[in-house]
């Protein structure tokens, strides 16, 4: 059983900075590709950037230049460390998995190619 749990969410003012994790068990990430999705109340979740197994990364246009995702394989986490915060950055954070074989890079910001999510974590930007 694929379990994702999200971590470091909270509160933030805007112009600073936040580092989420999510942490997986019952697999290795190494055989996943990974995203952080995230959801305001009364929006459609999006995609925030996606990282394949091999390592490329993508980015939505709106976080680039403020937001890093990285992988750490031997710790089994994904990263996400945000800079520059606006408050418009408030949002349930969410990480996803899906195996590298079932998916198609391409369509790494579709929410519907991921077989697993973690819970989420909150970010709550003061402006």
């Amino acid at each position: 059983q694929v379990q994702l749990v999200e971590s470091g969410g909270g509160s933030a003012q805007s112009g600073g900075s936040q580092r989420l994790s999510c942490t997986v068990s019952g697999s290795r990430v190494s055989r996943y590709n990974m995203a952080w999705f995230r959801q305001s109340p009364g929006k459609e979740r999006e995609a925030v950037a996606g990282i394949h197994s091999e390592g490329s990364i993508k980015y939505a246009d709106f976080v680039k230049g403020r937001f890093t995702a990285s992988l750490d394989n031997a710790a089994n986490t994904l990263y996400l460390e945000m800079t520059s915060l606006k408050s418009e950055d408030t949002a349930t954070y969410y990480c996803a998995a899906v195996l590298t074989l079932d998916t198609d890079f391409r369509n790494w910001a579709d929410d519907y190619e991921y077989t697993y999510w973690g819970q989420g974590t909150q970010v709550t930007v003061a402006s």
